[in-house]
């Protein structure tokens, strides 16, 4: 009987399980443009609500970010993203997107940001000589903000307004507007306030 009950002691012993928590891996940016998705057109890009975590805080602000001031009937929303820093919401109808991006460094540089640009409206790429013939210049008190505006060709006209600056701490700031011609020509005046009033935090 003592045999019995040795083994069913041993039989009835629960089997030792351990459970681990695996972190899930992060989401690798776009190999040539970490911003690429967050800077495409609004019927391309998915919503910030659609990436972002409501359970996660906003992504932290970076040293030496810009600020700036919106024109009466303008609105702001936080990115909901690591690279978009902001969205705004023009009261103007049609389709239309204005969103700031924020990246390290030089983000790949000037021209190779422009063309991609162009490359969103169906518009071939420049090379540096056409880059300074399209580049307007907007001293902000956050230093000098280079400005581009490109239409597309053909029937159906998407139109594209961005301004391009870097910050003392080696950052990159993209504002940029998007949308068919018609919306985004009647905000331009808007947004060119919005970019003129650009200054340092």
């Amino acid at each position: 009987m003592g045999i019995g009950l040795a083994a069913l002691a041993t039989g009835c012993r629960p089997d030792q399980v351990s459970h681990y928590r695996v972190p899930k891996e992060a989401v690798a940016s776009h190999p040539d443009h970490p911003g690429h998705a967050e800077e495409g057109m609004g019927s391309q890009a998915m919503p910030p609500s659609a990436n972002a975590d409501p359970g996660m805080p906003p992504p932290p602000t970076p040293k030496g970010a810009i600020k700036w001031s919106l024109p009466k009937g303008w609105s702001e929303a936080a990115g909901g993203g690591t690279m978009r820093f902001a969205t705004f919401k023009a009261p103007y109808a049609g389709k239309l997107e204005a969103t700031v991006v924020v990246l390290p460094g030089p983000a790949g540089g000037e021209l190779a940001n422009v063309n991609r640009w162009r490359g969103q409206i169906g518009l071939p790429a420049m090379d540096e000589a056409s880059l300074a013939k399209s580049r307007a210049v907007l001293k902000t008190k956050a230093g000098a903000l280079n400005v581009y505006d490109f239409t597309s060709e053909g029937q159906a006209k998407s139109r594209l307004v961005a301004g391009y600056i870097s910050t003392p701490d080696g950052n990159t700031w993209f504002l940029k507007m998007t949308g068919d011609a018609d919306p985004v020509g009647k905000a331009k005046p808007d947004f060119m306030t919005i970019l003129g009033s650009v200054r340092l935090d």
